[in-house]
């Protein structure tokens, strides 16, 4: 069964990459995005054993996007991003691969094949305040996962709905293949609706089953949410469960953010919670200073962090 499917997946990839050739006019040519974000900090960390100071690169990263227009509904896209540590002089873990994919996109959604965050992961929006530093949700939640050898596909969206989900094609045949799915209501900008909604699932990814829920809204100006997770292993052990609660509130330049997770494992509840604020320059510019503090009774260790920083885009 599982040779079964991989040889589905490797076709419809060959399919993917074999679209038929069309003249590309003036007004057809590739498209071609440079861009980058490069965010470091001074950071002050303490993980239970002793404190210690050391400069941080946090998910600092250049990459390039684009596509070309293949017919008047059909395009394809491609993306390529690496991580790029401009902390360290240098090493093999100087630059790694983050999303790096190739697709087509129309009237029926996004496919996309090569290595890209699961369905699951790019469902919570913008729930995460503290996403790149100490505070990110992966601290504590499983599923934050970008997986190789895998097949996307994003839906258009009806009425505000959208469906999406993940193929990712296991290399060992001992291990079975995984699944993401997701289905999402609303503008994850809350642009559009006063309001964003999500609920998915993974099974068999990275030896993990979850079932995930989000949820966010704007009360007067400041900007409200919740997750909620159960996981497991996929051999039934390891069960737990927990939550996330994040807001944050705009003070003319300034962001003030505030988030509290907690998971409840078989042996313990490990809990962080993390304030900070950003003061932003231009839209592209900031400098952000941040606490997390972490109670973790699974290794009975308490830890804090603290940090300042700036972050460009480019």
């Amino acid at each position: 069964m599982i040779n079964s499917q991989k040889n589905t997946l490797f076709i419809a990839g060959a399919l993917l990459l074999a679209a038929p050739h069309t003249t590309v006019s003036a007004a057809e040519e590739p498209t071609f995005d440079f861009y980058g974000r490069i965010n470091i900090s001074l950071q002050q960390s303490d993980n239970g054993s002793g404190s210690e100071g050391e400069v941080v690169s946090n998910a600092s990263r250049i990459g390039v996007k684009g596509g070309a227009q293949l017919t008047d509904s059909l395009e394809v896209i491609y993306q390529l991003e690496w991580q790029v540590d401009v902390a360290d002089l240098g090493g093999d873990d100087n630059l790694r691969s983050r999303n790096q994919f190739v697709g087509l996109r129309g009237n029926f959604g996004e496919v996309t094949i090569g290595r890209r965050d699961t369905v699951l992961k790019t469902m919570q929006g913008d729930i995460d305040k503290f996403s790149d530093y100490e505070a990110d949700v992966k601290a504590l939640f499983e599923g934050e996962n970008r997986t190789k050898n895998t097949l996307s596909y994003y839906s258009p969206k009806w009425n505000q709905f959208a469906v999406a989900a993940s193929y990712v094609v296991s290399e060992d045949d001992t291990i079975d293949d995984g699944i993401s799915i997701a289905v999402t209501y609303g503008d994850e900008d809350l642009d559009d609706t006063s309001y964003y909604l999500a609920a998915g699932m993974d099974s068999k990814v990275e030896g993990y089953d979850i079932i995930r829920a989000v949820g966010y809204t704007n009360v007067g100006e400041t900007m409200v949410g919740l997750m909620w997770q159960d996981q497991e292993q996929v051999d039934g052990t390891a069960q737990a469960d927990g939550y996330v609660v994040s807001a944050q509130r705009p003070f003319g330049k300034f962001v003030a953010k505030i988030q509290y997770q907690m998971m409840d494992f078989e042996n313990g509840r490990d809990n962080s919670l993390a304030f900070g604020a950003d003061y932003r320059f231009t839209r592209n510019t900031k400098v952000f200073a941040w606490y997390t503090g972490r109670d973790l009774e699974t290794i009975n260790a308490d830890q804090s962090y603290v940090a300042v920083g700036i972050e460009h885009r480019f």
